[in-house]
């Protein structure tokens, strides 16, 4: 440690200011580590900076307290932290010596007063996993055009403000049912279950949203309560949990079929865009009317040649006919008497009878290819 020495003046003990510093770095030192609660003010994080810097500040008075911490420290704890967020800051108090900054350096932090509730809640989490209430094979779909859609939600709540005007604004015809109870404080969660439960009972019910704002973690505590997980896991049709904001994951958060992100995120995923889907139609349409149109052109040309194919068939048929009376006549002809006469021959004949034997002084009449005659045998040979 080095020494913190006074500059040589006649009468006065002066300090540097980096002796200054240093000295009162070192006394800092010496004191205990502390807790300090305050408000998350001036969050800063990058992934390039070794530290996390913030401010806390004490909502009574606004006194202000600058607190650093290492960044894989801080990650680790995976708070998500965001302004305005009351915490616990266990860590001891330094001066930085270079600027004379004093902060607390931060050993961990945690949420004000939810130490004991996280831990509990771990454990319901745990214990509920086990049953398989969370369980992926278990999430059912949503509808695509849910005949009633439900919703439970606290009474003048942005929330069912939000929920409400993104499904009107998407699906104008969509019918929905809005069943209103307290969604914070000791009755939440039996208020909940029981709304959910009414809901359920509907036949024309097809899918819940269950949602409220944004809250502290005791805020939302109800939507972790046990008999509302189990009652959001045993309902009959699929549930929506729409509750707090994108880094909130109240449990039943996991026990329902969809997690959306925000109220108007859960009004998006019930029904789709209008819209679009008439766009879709619209081109549909256009598709089948197209495809239809090729149909009938191409049934139209298969016409037009079947239609031709008939008008040439008696011509083809005549001339395959005829061709084949030719051919007839043409080996009938090469088998006629009269085309082995023309080669030569002649057909004898006796008293009008074909003879191919005559005697000698028999009277036989002669036809040849071109006329004939009439004759007397003289003589014979064999």
């Amino acid at each position: 440690m080095a020494k913190v020495e006074a500059l040589p003046y006649d009468d006065k003990t002066v300090y540097s200011v980096a002796a200054f510093n240093r000295g009162v770095a070192q006394w800092l030192t010496r004191l205990p580590t502390v807790w300090v609660e305050g408000e998350v003010t001036e969050l800063r994080r990058h992934d390039r900076w070794a530290s996390v810097f913030l401010t806390l500040k004490d909502p009574a008075d606004g006194s202000c307290l600058g607190v650093t911490m290492p960044r894989g420290q801080f990650d680790g704890l995976r708070l998500d932290l965001v302004d305005g967020e009351r915490v616990h800051v266990y860590g001891r108090p330094e001066l930085f010596e270079k600027r004379g900054d004093f902060r607390l350096r931060a050993l961990t932090i945690e949420r004000f007063g939810i130490g004991a509730h996280l831990a509990a809640l771990e454990r319901l989490k745990a214990k509920l996993a086990a049953e398989g209430l969370f369980a992926a094979e278990r999430k059912r779909p949503l509808p695509f055009l849910p005949r009633c859609i439900g919703v439970v939600t606290g009474n003048d709540a942005a929330a069912k403000r939000d929920v409400l005007t993104t499904i009107q604004t998407r699906f104008p015809p969509a019918n929905v049912l809005v069943a209103e109870t307290y969604v914070q404080g000791p009755r939440a969660a039996l208020g909940i279950v029981d709304a959910l439960h009414a809901l359920c009972a509907r036949d024309d019910v097809d899918v819940v949203i269950l949602t409220r704002g944004g809250g502290s973690f005791e805020d939302l505590l109800p939507f972790s309560d046990e008999r509302l997980v189990r009652a959001v896991a045993a309902c009959r049709v699929p549930v929506v949990s729409a509750v707090g904001h994108e880094q909130d994951t109240p449990l039943c958060d996991f026990a329902a079929d969809v997690r959306a992100s925000t109220p108007t995120a859960a009004g998006k995923v019930v029904v789709p865009d209008l819209a679009e889907l008439l766009r879709h139609l619209d081109r549909s349409r256009a598709g089948l009317a197209r495809g239809v149109r090729r149909t009938l052109d191409r049934d139209v040309q298969m016409l037009e040649r079947a239609r031709e194919r008939l008008r040439r068939a008696p011509a083809l048929l005549v001339e395959r006919r005829q061709a084949r009376l030719e051919a007839a006549r043409g080996r009938l002809a090469a088998l006629s008497p009269k085309a082995t006469l023309r080669r030569g021959y002649a057909i004898v004949r006796r008293d009008g009878i074909v003879v191919s034997r005559v005697e000698v002084g028999e009277r036989i009449d002669v036809e040849l290819a071109a006329g004939g005659f009439g004759a007397r045998v003289e003589d014979t040979h064999d």
